[in-house]
């Protein structure tokens, strides 16, 4: 496993690289911790005990643009002190923890929910997760890009303002984020 430190640098280095070809944003800090998982199939038609999809525009019951005041209305996420930039504030979600002290959302005091980490067992609609391999991603996505840091991303099918972005370490997914073209909370 990649320890938290390293998961920051390496995702705030993807995410420079990535959002300079997606769009704009500014270096507030890098992200949240690592994850090593295996893959899991995603069911191909949701039932009441399938989980919540990763996506397309929110998780945990948090949506991407959401003011932090609506977002802690919610009751599903707690603030992170001490991990916060002048631009954006760091949270969990409650439900969905990703780690001690890591941070599983940040909000943007510009455009609300900015990035939202995937805990384990989390999966997007298309059915990407944690442990998924490059070859599962590019069939997923077949518009999949690599960033100038060489991870992938991909605009979030159903949601233009957002895209997924996968860290991974041994050909596997690591790290998966949902995140807003325009957020200003990782670099």
């Amino acid at each position: 496993m990649i320890q938290h430190t390293t998961a920051r640098a390496a995702l705030g280095t993807f995410l420079a690289a990535g959002l300079a070809l997606v769009g704009p944003a500014t270096a507030a800090h890098a992200a949240t911790a690592a994850h090593a998982t295996e893959a899991t199939d995603m069911p191909a038609a949701r039932t009441a005990a399938a989980p919540e999809p990763f996506g397309p525009k929110g998780y945990g019951g948090v949506r991407l643009g959401m003011s932090a005041k609506a977002a802690a209305a919610t009751g599903k996420i707690s603030h992170l002190p001490g991990q916060d930039s002048p631009s954006c504030t760091s949270w969990r979600l409650k439900a969905h923890p990703i780690g001690r002290d890591a941070v599983g959302l940040y909000i943007s005091k510009k455009h609300g929910v900015a990035v939202i980490f995937a805990p384990k067992g989390a999966r997007t609609p298309e059915g990407a997760g944690l442990g998924s391999t490059y070859t599962q991603l590019k069939k997923l996505y077949p518009r999949l890009k690599t960033a100038a840091s060489g991870y992938p991303y991909v605009d979030v099918p159903g949601d233009p303002r957002a895209y997924y972005s996968f860290l991974l370490h041994k050909g596997k997914v690591y790290e998966m984020a949902l995140g807003l073209h325009a957020q200003d909370c990782v670099n």
